[in-house]
């Protein structure tokens, strides 16, 4: 027997098809990072990201001693990140493929783009634009990737080709022509999937 559907009222306002979600079952809360400098990768988090140490903790494990550091940007949130110490040294890849973060808008990145080119063990900053989101990507301190996004009204897809301009452009001089929104939302309608 399936579960009930989400009521369309909640999810339909933001533009989704709720025949698929149900009321009940988990739903996402918070990532927890395992990272070689935790003093280091804590100031990177409250510095650049704006995140705020809710609590800390200790962990005594089969494998020794963890401490923890809890962080968030969310008041309803107790914490949104755990930073754990005891990422192994000799481990040079992150199995995390990446993970976003949901910013107010343009000028959020663009506040952002300096601060990241300025910190000198950020890596790989790519501005980018799937047309559904505009987007900076990056690694972090310990190469953990990195989204902060903005949603645009478009509802294309991640494959959207755009003009070569838009891939092109530098964060700065980002303008979205809003007849060419309108264009884009209207010729790339989802049939049948989330997006109206």
């Amino acid at each position: 027997m399936p579960l009930p559907a989400i009521p369309d009222i909640a999810l339909a306002s933001k533009g989704f098809i709720v025949s698929n979600f149900t009321q009940s079952g988990p739903s996402f809360s918070h990532v927890g990072f395992y990272v070689r400098d935790l003093a280091k990768m804590e100031d990177f988090y409250k510095r650049v990201l704006g995140f705020i140490v809710t609590d800390r903790g200790h962990l005594e494990t089969p494998h020794g001693p963890v401490d923890l550091v809890f962080l968030s940007r969310d008041p309803e949130e107790h914490h949104q990140i755990v930073l754990a110490n005891g990422r192994p040294d000799d481990i040079d890849y992150v199995i995390v493929n990446q993970v976003s973060f949901r910013v107010p808008g343009l000028g959020y990145l663009r506040a952002l783009y300096p601060k990241l080119k300025a910190e000198a063990a950020v890596s790989e900053i790519q501005p980018a634009t799937h047309g559904n989101a505009i987007s900076i990507y990056f690694r972090d301190p310990e190469g953990i990737r990195i989204e902060c996004f903005f949603d645009t009204p478009c509802t294309a897809s991640s494959r959207c080709e755009l003009p070569s301009t838009w891939r092109q452009a530098r964060l700065r001089s980002w303008r979205i022509p809003r007849a060419s929104l309108a264009r884009r939302r209207n010729s790339s309608r989802a049939g049948n999937g989330w997006p109206r």
